[in-house]
């Protein structure tokens, strides 16, 4: 007689009633939620970037400040750092599209990467323990490299950029940070004096604002569907 041998599966007890069609669609909607969040905080960010005003007592009148950044950190804190990073990117791309650009879109690169040079670091530190110091310790090590990066590229691309664009000499330019401040006497004084203080002011408010009502509204951007939930913090 010939053998036979018989198979015998056993599904474990703790995947009885699992159905891997159900698991895809909600991860599929868990990653339609994220998206649409996503955009959602972009397009709030970009509105943002509209009510910018100067700082005439440091600046020429074509640096403006604004809050754009605020909803892009919560995001990012709320998300996590690839959100901040998609958040800051549709953001430049809006801003691109609705309010043009004078230097070929060189300006809104550089507006990105300063962005993401804040955002970034500031996730990353908090990420790795969830909790309202390394919250802070990340909106301050954010903070300094937003400061270091945006004196790098306005010194070596977006004044370059600008001067293009607007077919102004370079010594044109620090002239203008002369007539606010005298001791501006160079290219090396106009990013100590006028670009650093500019951007300290710029990345203390928007960290000061983060740290305020991060908590208020990180509830209504966390969820189960949209990202696993992590601990509160800012409390």
């Amino acid at each position: 007689m010939e053998e036979v041998t018989i198979l015998v599966y056993f599904v474990p007890d703790n995947l009885s009633g699992f159905s891997f069609e159900e698991d895809f669609k909600m991860k599929k909607q868990r990653t339609t939620k994220w998206i649409v969040t996503v955009a959602m905080i972009a397009t709030l960010s970009a509105i943002m970037t509209i009510p910018a005003f100067p700082l005439p007592f440091l600046l020429p009148g074509f640096y403006k400040l604004d809050f754009s950044e605020v909803p892009v950190m919560i995001g990012a804190f709320a998300l996590g750092p690839v959100a901040g990073i998609a958040i800051e990117a549709i953001k430049s791309v809006l801003n691109y599209l609705v309010n043009g650009t004078i230097s070929a879109g060189v300006g809104e690169v550089a507006m990105f990467l300063i962005g993401v040079s804040y955002i970034v670091p500031a996730t990353l530190i908090y990420y790795r323990h969830t909790t309202k110091k390394t919250a802070l310790i990340g909106l301050l090590v954010g903070s300094v490299s937003m400061v270091i990066t945006a004196s790098l590229l306005n010194a070596y691309l977006l004044l370059p950029a600008y001067s293009l664009a607007l077919n102004i000499p370079i010594d044109v330019i620090v002239g203008m940070g002369t007539a606010i401040n005298p001791a501006i006497d160079s290219l090396a004084m106009f990013i100590l004096l006028a670009v650093v203080p500019f951007n300290l002011i710029k990345v203390v408010s928007i960290s000061v604002l983060v740290a305020l009502i991060y908590k208020r509204v990180s509830g209504v951007i966390k969820s189960k569907d949209v990202e696993e939930p992590y601990e509160e913090v800012l409390d």
